[in-house]
């Protein structure tokens, strides 16, 4: 940054981030967006290449990334309070805006929103069930839950199922739950998968291939002051649910007893 002239008086001396030469700190980005984010993601809709992005890059780094950074720090700070075990570094939460062509016949080269998910600690590589959010210009997405588990952790929930569906279903159907998220759909198969039976009472939850909660919000919610607040609320609520389908999860990593010639590794007296 240029210098002033010695004539100029410090006070009046201010940084292109708002702070003063005298040393104060810059204004730290606020916990929601600001209408040019919003314009931002409409142009981008229109003009999804790179040659209209690159000289924009600064302004999608101020008017989105860096407030999206602030709004998961503040959400994962409330999380000590309902879902300690998912807070993580704002920077691993926040996806990338720019999209996975490799395999894709669609190759616009960014996604269309902003996004975030948290994950249970220990299942970062694996998923598992957790909590997201996503802003466009015509919405906001706030969701908790397994979303396309993979086929391990599948299995797992569906067995689980076979014994606990009726914990999830007091779950889903509390009255907070239903008046607050979008009735559960479950990308649900035609028929039952192998091996289960085709008469049990949780049939219909175990033909899911994903169990959670999500709710549509106006894109304008991301632009109000206790965005980040409105999120807490949602994944506070949510919270039991994520909660009941990492049961399973964890249990089917869990380490399995060494067996000895038939018999388990404990003490026989």
């Amino acid at each position: 940054m240029p210098r002033l002239a010695k004539s100029a008086p410090k006070s009046a001396s201010k940084s292109a981030s708002g702070s003063t030469k005298t040393g104060t700190a810059p204004t730290a980005p606020a916990a929601h967006l600001r209408p040019e984010g919003l314009a931002f993601l409409r142009n981008l809709a229109r003009h999804n290449d790179r040659e209209w992005f690159t000289p924009r890059k600064a302004i999608f780094e101020a008017e989105l990334k860096e407030p999206m950074l602030a709004i998961i720090r503040k959400v994962t700070e409330a999380m000590t309070g309902f879902a300690p075990s998912f807070q993580r570094p704002a920077e691993k939460c926040l996806f990338r805006i720019y999209r996975d062509t490799r395999f894709s016949a669609n190759k616009l080269p960014y996604k269309t929103h902003v996004a975030a998910w948290w994950s249970h600690q220990g299942l970062e590589k694996t998923s598992g069930a957790g909590y997201y959010f996503h802003i466009s210009a015509k919405e906001v997405v706030v969701a908790a839950g397994a979303y396309m588990p993979e086929k391990d952790q599948l299995a797992a929930i569906r067995h689980w199922l076979l014994e606990h569906h009726l914990e999830l279903r007091k779950l889903l159907q509390r009255p907070s739950v239903r008046r607050t998220f979008t009735e559960f759909e479950g990308n649900a198969l035609t028929r039952p998968p192998k091996g289960f039976p085709c008469e049990h009472p949780a049939l219909d939850l175990i033909q899911c291939r994903q169990w959670g909660l999500s709710a549509t919000l106006p894109a304008e919610a991301a632009l109000e002051a206790d965005f980040a607040a409105t999120l807490i609320r949602y994944f506070r609520l949510a919270a039991p649910v994520v909660e009941a389908l990492n049961t399973p999860i964890a249990a089917s990593l869990a380490p399995r007893k060494k067996v000895l010639f038939g018999l388990d590794n404990r003490r026989v007296v």
